[in-house]
């Protein structure tokens, strides 16, 4: 009989060890992605040089790269999912995602319902007008004028702030092609995508008329509770590594042509086209 009750109480103890262990891990972001050796990755995909695909459709970007390493930190898989702005954030909220690395700007308001890691990027905004538009040289003069811009976007928050009308849209071409088309007077985007997408598209009767005083801090929101401090504290030991042995600056290079990992506040504005 003692016997029988020794072998059911050391039952009992390995099922409460391994019940434990499974609470664990539902309670602990970190250890659910590691158990499963996979960290599922949210990005819109049409967003270069941050997230896009290549002539030969591979998904590539500094945003990507970055989630690899981050993935290799933590010893798991990086698996990416795309979807459109709109639906970054409400797949976060829901569970279907672990991370959104998407050149994400840390705001106020979402500092609000997101925890943020510490920046691994920088980027002023820019304000782009058709080039023959004289009746905008600065932030004030949207006042009255219409824009377009991701739905929810800080550059969309920013427009509405001075004033202006904004139309959504789902990409960066797309609100370009609306400033030339001129069915809206001016966008707003992150001077790194501005930069590229004039890089890709020299001859577009477009023009930079103003940048942000201060630089966008760049970073990775998690949804908010105990579940994910650990995965908090790991990412940014990840991203500390990336600095320190100089990958966030070689990925910048790659991508933007420039560091913009290093905050560029005391540095002047990039010349305008």
């Amino acid at each position: 009989m003692k016997k029988l009750m020794a072998m059911l109480c050391l039952a009992a103890l390995c099922l409460g060890l391994l019940g434990g262990s499974a609470l664990a891990a539902d309670d602990d972001l970190l250890a659910a992605i590691q158990d499963k050796g996979e960290l599922v990755i949210a990005m819109e995909g049409t967003w270069s040089p941050w997230t896009y695909h290549d002539e030969d459709d591979v998904l590539v970007g500094y945003d990507v790269e970055v989630g690899r390493c981050i993935a290799e930190h933590l010893g798991v898989e990086a698996k990416f999912v795309e979807s459109e702005w709109s639906g970054l954030f409400a797949g976060l909220d829901s569970g279907r995602y672990d991370l959104v690395i998407n050149g994400v700007d840390i705001t106020d308001e979402r500092s609000e319902k997101y925890d943020f890691t510490d920046p691994y990027a920088y980027d002023r905004t820019a304000l782009v007008v058709r080039e023959d538009n004289i009746d905008i040289t600065s932030f004030e003069d949207l006042k009255g004028k219409t824009t377009s811009n991701s739905i929810g976007s800080t550059y969309m928050e920013l427009a509405e702030d001075y004033g202006a009308t904004c139309e959504g849209v789902e990409s960066l071409g797309e609100t370009m092609q609306m400033v030339q088309a001129g069915r809206v007077d001016a966008t707003l985007n992150a001077e790194s995508s501005v930069a590229d997408y004039f890089n890709a598209q020299p001859d577009a009767p477009l023009k930079i008329v103003a940048y942000t005083a201060e630089a966008n801090r760049i970073a990775i929101p998690m949804r908010k509770g105990a579940e994910t401090a650990s995965l908090m504290d790991a990412v940014n030991e990840a991203i500390a590594a990336m600095r320190e042995d100089g990958t966030l600056a070689e990925l910048s290079e790659k991508y933007f042509g420039a560091d913009i990992t290093a905050d560029p506040a005391a540095s002047p504005a990039p010349a305008e086209k």
